[in-house]
């Protein structure tokens, strides 16, 4: 085996899965996103997350248990706001018990809970008050955070304060394709500012309980490249998609400055330097052509490069250099990198092993550079529900099977729960897994 050539990483890497409250838990409950699948046609294959995976009903046991076999040393879950603060000021304590039950129960098997305090779901009572856009969010926010910790803390201090600020404000209130589906660019910017502002009282608010959590953001990034590199057109639009998309919310977590368009360089006190590590969400790349016909789209069209892979139709480019691209430009922000989520709407399993083998060679070229890559976090543990989706879009190294419930290992998910226990990517999984990458993996080999 010593003699197999690999790409290894660090004793400590956390090598763990991704999951969200609303997706995997069942049993919703009062919240925007469950009375919004209520409606006719919002769901595009019709499902919607009443089941799920059924883990409030426990059968998050069974899915730990297929972690802990897989080799996986860290799970990143979050916690549904609507189940702890179902009315405001008022407090489930049951809800509570139940998320310090399934963080025990990750404990056990000696996986590390990574918690996410939200993730796309606000409860209703929230959102009759004008949920995000309403300023007020920002003290509720902190105030639901400072409680989970106060009950929690023991088990957690790995936090994870909001879930894509930008990809939750497009897809909400500039795109209108989730709730509560506005279509108001001032309304998408101020979401996000008020989000950022949110995330800072949290993390000011958790380090008071306990000064050695560490707390982040997760951001979403997306490669915007040119379609034509030597069009001076394409390469404005391209950095106009990119500021906007990527830059808006990296920036005022490390110095705290509100710039246009979430400001007019408002400097938040509480934002300065208030990430412990910076949280890196990757799937795809665009290709951007300039185009005077879509002022909405900020004159930019959005294309596949012709011939690439790409996923199920419309999600975007799988280009694995982008990863790579991501992780060296985070360095200069001077603080420990997790990739926490990096996955692909693959239904048959065709493309995950693939998928997962050349972003892990990215993140070890990354590492290799100096870069400090702490961890790894596949989307997603098992197929869930997947937002405007449904179940239609499958994500899971384990396939659920929505009648039974029944949970199969793929061999993606296999190939994972060996990479996990190895520490390494191997030139024997290459060879067995994907072995047209070989020679581009282990070019030596």
């Amino acid at each position: 085996m010593t003699n197999i050539p690999m790409l290894c990483f660090p004793s400590d890497f956390r090598w763990g899965t991704a999951t969200a409250a609303h997706q995997v838990e069942g049993q919703p409950a009062d919240n925007d996103w469950w009375a919004w699948e209520q409606m006719s046609g919002k769901v595009k294959d019709g499902t919607n997350a009443g089941r799920a995976c059924e883990w409030w009903a426990g059968r998050y046991v069974e899915d730990f248990d297929l972690a802990q076999a897989m080799g996986q040393n860290a799970l990143r879950m979050s916690v549904d706001w609507s189940r702890v603060e179902p009315r405001e000021g008022e407090w489930d304590a049951q809800a509570l018990a139940r998320y310090r039950e399934m963080f025990s129960a990750l404990r056990s098997r000696g996986i590390e809970p990574l918690v996410t305090l939200f993730h796309f779901v606000s409860p209703s009572w929230l959102v009759q008050k004008g949920g995000w856009e309403n300023e007020s969010a920002i003290r509720s926010f902190e105030r639901f955070a400072t409680k989970v910790v106060e009950a929690c803390g023991d088990l957690v201090d790995f936090w994870c304060t909001i879930n894509e600020p930008n990809v939750y404000a497009m897809e909400s209130y500039l795109l209108g394709l989730w709730p509560p589906e506005k279509r108001d660019m001032q309304a998408c910017f101020r979401v996000i500012r008020n989000q950022l502002v949110a995330h800072a009282f949290a993390y000011r608010a958790i380090h008071r309980l306990q000064p050695r959590a560490r707390v982040g953001l997760a951001q979403h990034l997306r490669v915007f490249d040119p379609l034509k590199p030597d069009s001076s057109l394409d390469r404005w639009a391209a950095g106009v998609q990119d500021r906007l998309f990527n830059e808006v919310a990296l920036a005022p977590p490390v110095d705290g400055v509100l710039r246009f368009p979430l400001g007019l360089g408002t400097r938040i006190p509480e934002l300065v330097d208030s990430q412990d590590y910076i949280g890196l969400n990757y799937y795809y790349r665009d290709m951007v052509s300039f185009d005077i016909s879509q002022p909405g789209a900020l004159f930019g069209r959005r294309l596949l490069t012709p011939g690439s892979k790409w996923s199920l139709e419309g999600w975007g480019e799988v280009y694995p250099e982008g990863l790579y691209r991501f992780l060296k430009r985070l360095q200069r922000y001077g603080k420990p990198i997790y990739v926490t989520e990096s996955g692909i709407p693959d239904n048959n399993d065709a493309m995950r092993p693939e998928m997962l083998l050349t972003h892990l060679a990215a993140t070890h070229r990354a590492l290799s550079e100096g870069v400090p890559v702490k961890g790894y976090y596949v989307w997603s543990l098992v197929d869930n529900f997947e937002w405007k989706e449904g179940f239609g879009a499958r994500f899971g190294l384990i396939d659920l099977d929505l009648q039974t419930g029944r949970r199969t290992m793929r061999r993606s998910g296999t190939l994972y729960g060996e990479i996990s226990k190895a520490g390494a990517v191997s030139a024997d999984m290459v060879a067995r897994y994907a072995p047209e990458l070989s020679s581009r993996l282990f070019p030596q080999s």
